[in-house]
């Protein structure tokens, strides 16, 4: 299904360990036979993710998320299979095999991928050729105007856009169809006409983890009724909400060193600016309102974000939406206080590198930013307006993780309105009393409705599929499997006792397609890869009622069919021996209850 030869995958996971490859994304703790961390794919604060490495496969047991290493991979990085094949083909330095492709549809899409990748790339380099034709007087007086050295001006691949007219030629006349251009996003058809969707600015190309290009932001040079900045609209291979501008130099840092935190700007001049100044552990959200996406984007390179956003304070409150955003996904956010009416660059460009060092330094907690915020919207010299200020302040300092972080936050409300601290703390506790108590959080139900069968059979075949101790003294040939997923993986575990080989937990992922209920129902069973649980003669007790369960139930099927071929027979002595049958088997649920081995 996959178009790559079944054997090149085997032998790209017997390659790769999927421990080494978690690590080079965030940092695993061993616990017994596992490595454990809080899940990227989720936000929790006790960790639930766990990787087994002598089966090469993750699970999270907290949201159900599991695979092998390729599929770790796709998900990490935002790609499709193939493209996770290649990544870790190249990690393993396999040469990758000719690729068959899907038909129809899958195959399409694929080419259409390959083609708008390639136009995109090209673009690039057609704007940086534009850059150096001597042509670009306009973009280069612009460049040492903003003082871009030209080290940093090739790091970020910076180009000039001359007119409206010189891409589309150029692209058409390299092969590419019109619709492919099109649908790359670089250019605008009005009329049947093609033009330059970023005909005269400045190009800035939008990188991803990847190393690909797949958009551009541009900007004007010239004072005009168009906007300052334009980006690329949404492609099949650019969501602006999903990406990072910088993302790749970020993952470039990462290898180089641990990252500690990220400092996140507005947009491209901004980090251009403080990559240039050293700090090169900068994004960019260019202009968007931050998402769980951008969020979760960080999440792969660090725990702490550093928001340095403008100065100004009209567009702050509108912010804190996008920051309350970035603390759910699990981030220890902080922001950045910088001057009234300067942004990132200026207080580079103004001030230097070491007044921003210090901005950074006096990062204040999302919490005690929220209560700045408020009390920039309130005139306090004025009582009615001292005292709404007083009341959404107490409502934000409620909110804070611990009663320590609350005193705190309390004694600057005290410094702030000028009110006692035992006033406050008594208003405090007066609200917290009179506002419902919040349940307590309750740990994430990953099962679904499943009967006791389905319960059963998962805790079964999953003790046979992880040799665990209750299942040594029964025969898994002799249990009958409703479910064919629970079929599947005994037949494999099976066939790999009979060739006294192990069982490969990887291998399993193989057998199912994603986001199917074959797929799912796999990953419950994965549940119960630490015993679910059960230890010791607990486990053993409920595996037997298990088998029991399920013998039960096979007898039970029996027993249906049969009556339903008594109702159906007028014959006499056919009723008389189903009739038989029927008893027979009654005798058996009994012995099964009893305890008999049949």
């Amino acid at each position: 299904m996959s178009g790559v030869d079944q054997d090149f995958l085997r032998n790209l996971k017997d390659k790769v360990n999927i421990v080494e490859v978690a690590e080079s994304y965030f940092s695993l703790e061993k616990r017994g036979g596992s490595y454990w961390a809080c899940c990227p794919f989720h936000h929790e604060k006790t960790p639930s993710f766990a990787i087994n490495e002598a089966g090469q496969y993750y699970h999270c047991f907290g949201c159900g998320e599991s695979g092998d290493v390729i599929k770790f991979v796709c998900e990490m990085e935002s790609v499709d299979f193939i493209e996770g094949v290649k990544m870790l083909a190249d990690r393993a330095k396999i040469p990758m095999p000719a690729f068959d492709g899907d038909s129809g549809r899958t195959a399409e899409l694929k080419r259409k991928k390959d083609a708008i990748l390639k136009i995109l790339n090209q673009t690039a380099h057609f704007y940086l050729k534009n850059l150096n034709s001597g042509k670009a007087d306009a973009h280069i007086e612009y460049i040492n105007n903003r003082r871009i050295p030209v080290g940093v001006v090739r790091a970020f691949g910076l180009g000039a856009s001359l007119n409206y007219d010189d891409l589309p030629r150029f692209l058409l006349a390299n092969g590419h169809s019109k619709q492919d251009i099109i649908d790359s996003g670089v250019v605008n058809e009005n009329g049947g006409r093609l033009t330059d969707a970023q005909g005269g600015r400045l190009i800035f190309p939008i990188i991803n983890s990847l190393g690909e290009v797949i958009a551009f932001g541009g900007r004007v040079l010239r004072p005009t009724n168009f906007a300052k900045y334009v980006n690329t609209r949404d492609t099949m291979v650019f969501t602006k909400r999903k990406n990072l501008y910088n993302i790749n130099l970020l993952k470039k840092l990462k290898r180089e060193q641990t990252i500690r935190e990220v400092i996140m700007v507005e947009g491209y001049m901004d980090t251009i600016s403080l990559y240039q100044a050293g700090f090169k552990n900068v994004v960019a959200s260019m202009g968007t309102s931050l998402t769980q996406d951008q969020a979760r984007l960080i999440k792969r390179y660090t725990d702490t974000v550093l928001i340095s956003y403008d100065g100004d304070a009209a567009g702050q409150k509108a912010n804190i939406r996008g920051l309350d955003i970035l603390k759910d996904e699990g981030l220890n956010v902080r922001v950045v206080p910088l001057p009234e009416g300067l942004d990132p660059d200026d207080v580079i460009k103004k001030l230097g590198n070491d007044a921003y060092r210090k901005c950074l330094d006096s990062a204040l907690p999302l919490i005690d930013y929220k209560l700045e915020v408020l009390r920039k919207e309130y005139d306090l010299e004025k009582t009615e307006d001292k005292r709404k200020f007083v009341a959404e302040a107490l409502k934000v300092i409620n909110a804070a993780d611990s009663n320590a972080e609350k005193e705190d936050l309390l004694k600057r409300l005290r410094t702030m309105s000028g009110i006692s601290y035992e006033s406050l703390k008594r208003d405090l506790e007066t609200n917290t009393a009179e506002r419902p108590a919040k349940p307590a959080p309750q740990p994430e139900k990953r099962d679904d409705n499943a009967d006791a069968i389905k319960l059963a059979s998962r805790f079964v075949i999953s003790s046979f599929l992880f040799n665990a101790d209750e299942s040594r003294e029964a025969e898994l040939s002799e249990i009958e499997f409703a479910d064919p997923v629970h079929a599947i993986i005994a037949k494999y575990i099976q066939s790999k006792q009979m060739m006294e080989e192990p069982v490969h937990l990887s291998e399993l992922f193989e057998f199912f397609d994603e986001n199917t209920p074959e797929y799912e129902e796999l990953t419950h069973i994965l549940d119960y890869s630490e015993g679910g649980g059960f230890t010791g003669e607990v486990a053993h007790k409920y595996f037997n009622d298990c088998l029991i369960k399920l013998k039960l139930a096979a007898v039970d099927g029996l027993i249906k069919e049969y009556t339903r071929q008594l109702d159906a027979s007028a014959d006499l002595a056919e009723r008389a021996r189903i009739g038989e049958k029927i008893v027979e088997l009654t005798r058996q649920k009994q012995k099964i209850r009893n305890g008999v081995k049949l």
